[in-house]
């Protein structure tokens, strides 16, 4: 039980960040599949969480303080702007296990207005569904095309000064 927690760290963590690291990280280290599920799904709501209630005050005392000249018009806000209008916050939600990650899509649908607890729900539905179906492709196919992949990967590194 102990190992499985210890084990479940690092797929949780690394859920914090980008998403699609927990599912992989969970089946090489051999991780129960619903223990990865579950770690996967903990791991992006807790940055969904921590940013949309913290958000504002992470804004105003931590970037505003390193971050004092930042124009408010940028190809990258530009970009935010474009993704919500055309698929709204399902859209943002929906994408951001995918092409966001967890604290890039937070940001998109905070920047919207939109109210915190549509925001933790949509990301909880989304984070749900794809924590479930990228573990099934990895752990029913992983064993299968990993190994291969690994070593082409390694094969394929630059090489070393």
């Amino acid at each position: 039980m102990l190992e499985e927690f210890l084990k479940a760290i690092p797929v949780f963590l690394a859920s914090m960040v980008k998403f699609i690291l927990g599912p992989t990280i969970g089946f090489a280290s051999g991780l129960h599949f619903i223990t990865a599920v579950l770690a996967t799904i903990a791991g992006m709501m807790t940055t969904v969480i921590a940013f949309t209630y913290f958000g504002d005050w992470l804004r105003t005392y931590l970037l505003s303080r390193y971050f004092q000249n930042r124009k408010k018009f940028t190809p990258a806000s530009r970009r935010m702007t474009s993704v919500w209008s055309k698929y709204g916050l399902t859209g943002v939600a929906f994408l951001t296990p995918l092409f966001l990650t967890p604290l890039g899509g937070t940001l998109v649908a905070i920047s919207s207005g939109s109210p915190k607890e549509k925001i933790i729900f949509f990301m909880l539905v989304s984070a749900s569904a794809w924590s479930v179906i990228f573990c099934s492709v990895i752990y029913f196919f992983g064993s299968d095309y990993f190994p291969e992949f690994m070593k082409w990967m390694f094969d394929n590194l630059p090489p070393q000064f």
